[in-house]
């Protein structure tokens, strides 16, 4: 099959479009799957580029967490069975979605819902599991509480606002201008433009945050505007929340664990209208180079997908 694999870290031209050997089924709940659709996100750069603060990472791999595709082989104890179209999100321990094929665990994969096409489904994946752990599981978040989301426009940020607007709550967000019609469109009642104010300055005593930007900046700003009491959650941060400047505040770092059930979870959100697929920019999985480039250039909104 063919791949994209990093050998060395560093700028979008040590990855590698070449061949790799074909995934097989190893343990009873195993699949292998033709990957249909895979999507790019932030945390594949950083482990191209050696910045990924998470686990030890190993050379060579094949990078890529999310997608969706179709069923080719299982195992004699998978519940889910050739020709089936599943999604889902690739373990802590293991990546390799920028490639034609991948052997996963069953256990791992929920049923693409047939509401969304393949790329849909992949851009939904990562992105859709880190805003509801966020949201649901790790603020609590609440019909009728305030919330601050750092970075509404992209991949988290235009799931998370989705979902706390299916919540019930009131949603301000930073996003550049341009972006200010499509982030009110996913359920931002207030858009603050970052590159020109302040949002401590423009709100506050908010109940909770979700940060998926990162760097000094957006984590003070993200207990700033927190009242007394008020719980945040980092995405962008690290593996470990950073360090509460107030007594008063709670700051959290979601545990976006991998499961099927989660992915039933997400595809029930589809199904309900409270989550629909970001905007979306294919490219075929052999420019993967271009497409670091062009996720690295902050001038896009929605979701890189690659598809072999």
């Amino acid at each position: 099959m063919k791949a994209v694999t990093i050998h060395a870290h560093g700028g979008a031209e040590v990855l590698q479009y070449e061949n790799a050997p074909d995934p097989i089924v190893k343990a009873p709940d195993d699949v292998v799957v033709a990957i249909r659709a895979a999507s790019l996100n932030a945390a594949d750069v950083q482990v191209r580029s050696g910045r990924y603060a998470g686990p030890r990472v190993t050379l060579p791999r094949i990078p890529g967490r999310d997608f969706s595709g179709v069923v080719l082989e299982a195992g004699s104890g998978s519940d889910i069975l050739p020709g089936e179209e599943v999604y889902g999100v690739c373990p802590h321990t293991g990546e390799g979605s920028h490639a034609e094929r991948i052997a996963i665990s069953s256990r791992l994969l929920g049923r693409k819902p047939p509401e969304l096409s393949h790329a849909q489904a992949a851009a939904i994946g990562l992105a859709g599991l880190t805003a509801m752990v966020a949201l649901q599981d790790t603020l609590n978040l609440r019909v009728g509480e305030r919330i601050f989301i750092q970075g509404g426009a992209g991949g988290v940020g235009s799931m998370a606002l989705q979902l706390a607007r299916h919540l019930g709550a009131f949603v301000a967000t930073t996003a550049r201008e341009v972006n200010h019609e499509y982030v009110k469109s996913l359920g931002a009642n207030l858009a603050i433009d970052y590159t020109k104010d302040d949002p401590v300055r423009v709100i506050r005593d908010f109940d909770a945050a979700l940060d998926a930007v990162g760097g000094d900046r957006s984590v003070a700003q993200t207990f700033g505007v927190l009242k007394p009491g008020g719980r945040a959650a980092f995405i962008g941060s690290g593996m470990v929340a950073p360090a509460s400047p107030r007594a008063d505040l709670v700051s959290l770092r979601p545990l976006v664990a991998r499961s099927g059930e989660s992915m039933d979870r997400i595809s029930a959100l589809v199904r309900s209208g409270a989550l629909v697929a970001p905007p979306i920019i294919e490219m075929p999985l052999s420019e993967a180079r271009k497409a670091h480039e062009l996720s690295e250039s902050g001038k896009m909104r929605g979701k890189l997908v690659l598809v072999p």
